[in-house]
């Protein structure tokens, strides 16, 4: 069915481009709400000549996804809109919200729903098993398992944490109808009723899908680390240039889906043709804004690769370095002569999960140094943290 409704639409195979994310929400929204209205009323009726509260319950799921799905509509329209002067990055993050929302209308819907089913626990009503309501259970399932597909495919296609979301949304959809089916097969066949627990069942599977929703779609609003293949895929791409030696202080801004912004420092020779080498950085730039659709600006470095004793000597302060914590990694390392002493100036990686403090590492670095150096030398040390 998308594949029929993309040619209608004519649209290109699914991709991150912010147009094609925008349409590609709109369709799998729009079919979203009208699958799900189908399966609300599907399910309704079979409910109503049932009796069963596991049935209704699992209807008015349905309800809440169409409802949900229309949520999703409206974040892909906001989050389409064009930069403006109080929003210069965009509205991106818009999807992220949406996805969010659906997410606590999820944990709503499953609040409501268990009240239901813990009244029919304790006060059990009888069932009607038959073949029209299995028919239209067994259609259900085959349809949620489908939205489950192509919202998975495409999502991770566009790179959208909302429509993932709604995938794992489907597939829980799917599971609590099968518990559903399998209530009424043991009613019918061996006369347990155990239709209020079941629909308990159902309730705690949307419960579980509402809050893995929640993680998903919150984590990129508070700021998340980027994914580590992508990380990995820049400094790749930035490293295959000729003239750059190192990369560091990269850092990775997400204004929502599609719209990253990158910023990192380049280490280039000291001794290189000052212009050639920012000829080279634009040309980065240019690359990483194709192959990533970011925009991104590179600080570059100069790092003096020709002078043998400074080499030598920092390898010995890195050395030293590590003694503080294995961990920890030297950029920027420069010195100044003086009459009296040399000072040594560089920057300190550190990971978050260290246990000094910025101060106390920086003086249990000083004083690495100076047991393992002359006295001449005198550190000026700047604690940097890994965004990455």
């Amino acid at each position: 069915m998308i594949i029929l409704l993309r040619r209608i639409w004519g649209l290109t195979p699914p991709t991150g481009d912010p147009e094609t994310r925008r349409r590609y929400g709109f369709l799998c929204a729009g079919l979203g709400i009208a699958l799900n209205i189908l399966l609300f009323g599907g399910k309704f009726f079979a409910g109503l000549i049932s009796g069963s509260i596991a049935i209704t319950a699992d209807a008015f799921n349905n309800l809440s996804d169409a409802g949900s799905s229309v949520v999703t509509l409206m974040g892909f329209k906001l989050a389409s809109q064009r930069p403006d002067r109080d929003h210069p990055f965009g509205h991106g993050r818009f999807e992220y919200i949406s996805g969010f929302v659906v997410s606590l209308l999820i944990l709503l819907m499953a609040f409501e729903l268990g009240k239901g089913a813990i009244a029919k626990i304790i006060t059990p009503e009888p069932i009607e098993s038959g073949l029209l309501p299995a028919l239209i259970l067994v259609v259900s399932i085959a349809v949620k398992a489908y939205m489950a597909y192509y919202n998975r495919r495409i999502g991770t296609a566009i790179g959208s944490t909302a429509m993932t979301a709604t995938a794992t949304d489907s597939l829980s959809d799917a599971a609590s109808t099968s518990a559903v089916l399998i209530s009424m097969g043991l009613n019918h066949f061996f006369g347990l009723n155990l239709d209020g627990w079941f629909g308990l069942l159902v309730a705690a599977f949307i419960c579980y899908t509402g809050i893995t929703a929640a993680k998903d779609t919150l984590s990129p609003l508070l700021g998340q680390a980027p994914d580590s293949d992508l990380v990995r895929s820049i400094r790749e791409a930035v490293l295959a240039y000729p003239g750059v030696i190192g990369v560091h202080d990269l850092i990775i801004h997400d204004y929502g889906p599609g719209r990253l912004m990158i910023s990192l420092h380049a280490e280039v020779p000291s001794d290189g043709d000052i212009l050639a080498l920012h000829d080279t950085i634009d040309t980065i730039e240019r690359h990483l804004q194709q192959a990533f659709n970011c925009h991104a600006v590179i600080h570059m470095d100069p790092l003096d690769t020709d002078d043998a004793a400074l080499s030598a000597l920092r390898e010995r302060v890195d050395a030293l370095v590590h003694t503080v914590d294995g961990r920890l990694h030297t950029h920027d390392f420069r010195m100044v002569s003086g009459v009296t002493h040399n000072n040594l100036i560089f920057d300190v990686v550190a990971p978050y999960d260290i246990a000094l403090s910025d101060g106390r590492l920086r003086d249990a670095i000083a004083e690495s140094v100076a047991r393992g150096l002359d006295g001449t030398y005198y550190t000026v040390i700047t604690i940097d943290r890994e965004y990455v």
